[in-house]
């Protein structure tokens, strides 16, 4: 009995392990992914054809190789993946956390913890409506909810920031965001044994902040800027 024990505990911590593995691996992928696109949006300072030509570029990368929008559609297949991956990695590692914690040791752990790391389930939650939302707003319903126009990028990122509504319901995201980006950096360096160290802890706490403020800080000027007449038709 207490041999198929020792099994079944052996089992379980390596199935937490390859999770816990799962879910640095697609959260860099995401983290890359969100870096160059924030790097894409803040095109929109450079005025109306410099962003569209960006948005057009990213649907013709690989041809004539590959059809247009093939190495984007690619990307997104990719994405949805590692979304799928992440998700579902997160919900059976706090599955497991709650049934082996009790409430006490939950209490305490949460009284000692940061902000990031107690918000990141609902951080999660958050984005995951956000991107969405995104989604519909930007790429598969193209919603312009000033009534406007919806074949022409620029104009329908101006119009959705121009809502100040649409621009607070964004920095929310952002904020959700930044939060998530500082812990999980953090945890997934950790994950890969990259913190055994105190310098190396300070380090990758350092790293954290900076991937979040830097993402998530860019992300939010171009609605600032565009809420506040500076980005304009």
């Amino acid at each position: 009995m207490a041999t198929t024990d020792l099994v079944k505990g052996v089992r379980t911590t390596r199935s937490t392990i390859a999770l816990k593995l799962l879910m640095a691996a697609s959260g860099i992928v995401f983290i890359l992914f969100v870096l160059v696109h924030m790097y894409g949006n803040l095109k929109a300072f450079a005025g109306h054809d410099a962003y569209n030509e960006y948005a057009e570029h990213i649907r013709t990368i690989g041809t004539p190789i590959l059809p247009r929008t093939g190495a984007l559609w690619v990307l997104r297949v990719m994405l949805i993946v590692s979304l799928v991956a992440h998700v579902a990695a997160a919900v059976a590692l706090w599955q497991r956390a709650s049934k082996a914690r009790p409430v006490r040791y939950e209490v305490k752990r949460n009284l000692s913890s940061s902000l990031s790391s107690r918000t990141m389930r609902w951080g999660g939650i958050t984005l995951l409506l956000f991107i969405i939302w995104h989604l519909i707003n930007f790429t598969i319903g193209k919603v312009n909810v000033s009534g406007g126009a919806t074949n022409d990028p620029y104009n329908l990122l101006v119009d959705s920031f121009d809502t100040w509504w649409l621009t607070v319901i964004y920095l929310i995201a952002m904020l959700a965001l930044g939060l998530h980006l500082h812990h999980g950096t953090f945890s997934a360096l950790q994950t890969l044994g990259l913190t055994n160290t105190l310098t190396s802890r300070t380090r990758a706490r350092v790293l954290g902040w900076t991937v979040a403020i830097v993402i998530a800080g860019g992300f939010s000027l171009v609605p600032l800027f565009t809420l506040f007449g500076v980005i304009d038709k």
